[in-house]
């Protein structure tokens, strides 16, 4: 066996060995975590997402959510209500299924899959907002109901065709109600004026009442805290960590994207925006390294693969920055995916999230933390809105930045952008 050859294969071998429960090919494609060759990119994607989505919907369409779902806090859980837990799960699990289900509906395996989730969210609509349901949310208790129920409205914006206009006109007057009484939160001056924004922005999209000064407030401040090379603070101090993926970056666009179309901003700050996701992105991909980790780091690490919405955002829009291929971002995702989910510990044995990173590690949960903050992970599977012929999908394997560096293959040089 030729030298380089054997330590390529000493390298996989040392791989699969702190990579419990994958299996890692010391030959065929080039991709360290591959899918078994029955089982393709997207076929894992949709089967994983709907494996987390499953045990939420089944039951929350039922109106058992409360009654099955088990239910961890952080141990350094600050004694808010506890009920948030079943709206953090709700709202933050339909934001990263918007774009999947919102392909047309079809005969094969996935299209009945994402047919069944589609009307488990319905349902589940309904008794999200109906005070005599055992599932009605915690809108009315302290202020942690305005983060998830940004993410619902956010996910109506999104695909109102799928998810608002079939609602009957009982929920949807609940749930326009239900939104208003939610300025009763004043929001600190940080990402949360984006949660506020992004409720206000829903009631602009559907023709309601609205307030305009929420919204304002909140674009200007975001454009205040940019920083520079595609980072902007969160608040008036930089925080390193993922909340430019999480929620600022993401939400500014989709909220821009609204205030264009209503004509109420020119299509040159949206344009300022994209470009500075772009370039947030270019982050994301080179943090993924060959082995499909990524640097934790900063507050609310749990929410996992969340982290790179903006990323597969891009993707889904058809918007990647130049450098980046479609192909390149499914399979570095794939990669994460793998080395993540392949953990022990990341379900229960009835497939809930547990608090974690890599498995279940409550340690690391912060003090806002339960088992339902878990779910906004599925901000990772939004490249899922491509369709299957999409070249995301059809691209051959295609290496990620860090792959390329660190095997000696020529790479994109970086240096910093200034807009």
């Amino acid at each position: 066996m030729k030298r380089k050859d054997f330590i390529k294969r000493s390298s996989l071998l040392s791989l699969s060995g702190i990579l419990p429960g994958i299996t890692v090919k010391a030959s065929g494609r080039e991709n360290l975590l591959d899918a078994p060759p029955e089982k393709s990119d997207r076929v894992y994607w949709a089967d994983l997402l709907g494996k987390i989505a499953t045990p939420v919907l089944s039951n929350m369409s039922k109106g058992e959510l409360r009654k099955n779902m088990p239910v961890e806090y952080s141990p350094a859980w600050d004694n808010r209500d506890r009920s948030v837990a079943y709206m953090e799960a709700f709202g933050r699990l339909i934001i990263g299924l918007t774009p999947w289900l919102s392909l047309p509906i079809d005969d094969t395996m996935e299209g009945k899959k994402r047919n069944l989730l589609t009307k488990q969210i319905l349902l589940s609509h309904a008794h999200a907002v109906d005070p005599n349901s055992p599932d009605y949310l915690n809108w009315r208790k302290a202020s942690q109901p305005l983060v998830d129920a940004a993410y619902i409205a956010q996910s109506f914006i999104q695909s109102p065709l799928v998810f608002w206009q079939p609602l009957d006109a009982n929920t949807k007057q609940r749930y326009v109600e239900e939104f208003k009484q939610l300025r009763r939160i004043k929001p600190p001056n940080n990402n949360w004026l984006l949660f506020a924004a992004m409720v206000e922005t829903f009631l602009l999209s559907i023709g309601e009442e609205y307030k305009s000064e929420t919204i304002d407030t909140a674009v200007q401040k975001v454009e205040q805290w940019y920083v520079g090379d595609g980072w902007y603070s969160d608040g008036p101090h930089f925080h390193f960590d993922y909340y430019n993926g999480y929620v600022i970056q993401p939400m500014l666009l989709d909220i821009l994207h609204v205030l264009v179309g209503k004509g109420k901003v020119d299509q040159a700050k949206y344009d300022l925006a994209l470009k500075r996701m772009q370039r947030y992105a270019e982050f994301l991909e080179r943090f993924i390294s060959p082995e499909g980790t990524y640097p934790v780091f900063g507050r609310s690490a749990t929410y996992r693969i969340g982290a790179f919405q903006p990323l597969v955002k891009l993707s889904w829009m058809d918007k990647l920055p130049e450098e980046i291929s479609q192909p390149q971002v499914r399979c570095a995702m794939t990669a994460v995916m793998k080395r993540m989910f392949g953990q022990e510990g990341i379900f229960t044995k009835d497939g809930w999230l547990q608090l974690g990173f890599a498995g279940h590690q409550p340690n690391i949960a912060d003090y806002y933390s339960n088992s339902g903050s878990m779910y906004l992970t599925s901000l990772g599977f939004l490249s899922l809105g491509l369709p299957t012929d999409h070249v995301f999908w059809t691209g051959p394997f295609t290496e990620w930045t860090s792959v390329r560096a660190w095997s000696g293959k020529p790479f994109k040089k970086d240096y910093a952008v200034d807009y």
